[in-house]
């Protein structure tokens, strides 16, 4: 049974809403294992373009449940592999936003940036403050922050534990779009609409491209993105859009 999370439909866009606010949507297992519940069939259904992850207005995810944390030893954490869940949910292919109003902190700025972009609103907070707990980012906060943001940021971050306004989060390339507090989740909805408009395969291939560049180099990327931008030729929907632009209507895409 899901408790820690809503989740809605509206057309071809899912919206999976954390719903622990009364820890400011904080992260524990439940939520972790519930979410891979809900968001892995969405993953694999093609009636599902697009998945928005948001939390409320006083909080997106405030970090990891540290209550569920704090007595276990590292063999514990070793074996229940809660944050490796979080890894499965990165793994999915359907695009991913995350609408953020509020605080982002440690697990829910790793979240965050688990998905493909971040809408924040201008009173939204990132951060990853865990030194301040005796222990690191554990799910994959210097790795996917470093990417973002680059070095000298993100050694800031992490370092030193503080937080980071949307505006600078935006001008440093942690979040794509900042718009007012009220305006999140219509401009993440507009967004997911967009992209749920085109065909999912499609859109499942540009985000895997996108996500190589940052392990490959440049000439095996752009090796790697023709072989793919060559391969979709023989797919029913490049052959509906190049017809519906070549004839002057919107395409009907069938997901194939």
């Amino acid at each position: 049974m899901v408790k820690n999370l809503k989740l809605t439909r509206a057309g071809r866009v899912a919206v999976i809403q954390f719903n622990r606010p009364e820890a400011l949507n904080a992260l524990n297992g439940d939520v972790a294992r519930e979410m891979m519940e809900l968001a892995a069939p969405l993953d694999a259904d093609e009636d599902v373009g697009c998945i928005i992850l948001t939390g409320d207005e006083k909080a997106f995810a405030a970090g990891a449940d540290i209550k569920e944390m704090q007595h276990k030893t590292a063999a514990d954490m070793e074996s229940s592999n809660l944050f490796g869940l979080w890894e499965d949910f990165a793994n999915l292919r359907t695009p991913k936003i995350a609408a953020v109003n509020g605080f982002a902190l440690g697990g829910g700025c790793e979240v965050a940036m688990i998905c493909d972009f971040i809408i924040a609103g201008e009173s939204a907070q990132f951060g990853q403050p865990e030194i301040k707990l005796g222990v690191i980012a554990g799910i994959g906060g210097t790795q996917r922050m470093t990417r973002l943001i680059g070095k000298a940021k993100s050694m800031d971050m992490h370092l030193t534990g503080r937080m980071m306004g949307a505006a600078e989060a935006l001008s440093s390339g942690l979040v794509a779009r900042v718009v007012p507090d009220d305006q999140v989740m219509d401009e993440a909805m507009k967004a997911a609409k967009t992209i749920a408009s085109y065909s999912k395969p499609v859109a499942q291939h540009a985000r895997d491209a996108v996500l190589q560049a940052e392990e490959l180099g440049l000439s095996d990327g752009v090796l790697w993105e023709r072989k793919v931008f060559t391969a979709l030729f023989d797919t029913e929907d490049q052959k509906e859009g190049m017809a519906a632009f070549v004839e002057k209507r919107k395409p009907n895409f069938k997901h194939r």
